[in-house]
């Protein structure tokens, strides 16, 4: 199942600033006493056991993430749309990012849920803190934010070695790709993340982030929405040079055949599950990237 990734992201209804709640630090008498406090990724305070055995994961990019750090045994709950590894399909479903079912949470007896700023609601985390269930919220904006993340939430589950480990090789690899792209021209892109109505990337999203790095120029980076609606005059009038869109778009909208990049056969799809979830596979989505920005420099043999 492909997961929809403006659902995933919500489109940044829910800021960070948003989920900074008044009771963030939760009464630490709901927790056990070998607890020990923990700062998520947007502030706010909780209390987690050294090694928590039974974990909910409420996004995607969560999960995989998970799996990668050999917690795989110890997720109890995933959402409908966690679809990688093959694996978390077997595990138990809590309802979708947007509307995860609390009851279904709490009758897996979490010691901790895992969640992500873009796809969780602030009642949904007062209700988890109301009930002495730690909930951590992870909100990277870069693709070294997504390697913070990784690393954070290795140190919360007891893997920071394996986060570690895994994290260096994510880094030499995403230094091999800026190294070979070291004084190319940066063509002009636009990422299309939904056509109706039509949605980008902003300048402060991880994806912004990544067509930079990739070699490319996003025609949305002065956009201060993460994910901002475009019309299709300022797109034309922007000239992009490639165009990037996810899997399930049929085409590229009729006027957007004008563009340069139409015109050069340069209009991509692009694989949703590598380069739109912000987890461990997001490397693998900044080389496929760079790959259809600059074919010249990743086609040579």
């Amino acid at each position: 199942m492909r997961t929809n990734f403006l659902t995933e992201l919500a489109i940044s209804l829910v800021s960070a600033a948003a989920l900074c709640l008044s009771t963030a630090c939760a009464s630490e008498r709901a927790y056990p006493t070998a607890a020990r406090p923990f700062t998520d990724e947007i502030g706010r305070r909780i209390m987690v056991k050294p090694r928590p055995e039974r974990i909910v994961s409420l996004a995607p990019s969560v999960t995989e993430t998970l799996f990668a750090l050999g917690l795989d045994d110890r997720i109890v709950g995933v959402t409908s749309y966690c679809d990688y590894p093959p694996e978390a399909n077997l595990k138990e479903k809590v309802g979708d990012t947007m509307r995860p079912s609390i009851e279904r949470i709490v009758a897996l007896k979490p010691d901790l849920v895992i969640a992500s700023t873009a796809s969780q609601l602030e009642q949904f985390v007062r209700n988890l803190d109301q009930v002495g269930i730690p909930i951590y919220v992870s909100n990277p904006q870069n693709i070294e934010g997504v390697l913070s993340s990784i690393e954070r939430i290795g140190e919360l589950t007891g893997a920071s070695g394996r986060a570690h480990e895994l994290t260096d090789k994510l880094r030499a690899r995403v230094e091999s790709i800026e190294s070979r792209l070291a004084g190319v021209e940066r063509p002009r892109v636009f990422l299309i993340l939904g056509s109706q109505p039509l949605i980008t990337a902003g300048g402060s999203s991880f994806i912004n982030d990544m067509i930079a790095r990739a070699g490319g120029q996003s025609i949305s980076a002065n956009e201060k929405a993460d994910y901002p609606q475009y019309s299709l005059e300022t797109v034309i009038a922007q000239q992009p040079e490639v165009i990037l869109f996810q899997e399930g778009e049929a085409r590229l909208p009729d006027r957007l055949q004008r563009t340069p990049a139409a015109r050069a056969g340069r209009v991509y799809h692009i694989d949703d599950g590598l380069l739109l979830r912000p987890g461990p596979r997001i490397v693998d989505g900044l080389e496929q990237m760079a790959a259809k920005i600059h074919p010249e420099v990743f086609e040579r043999n």
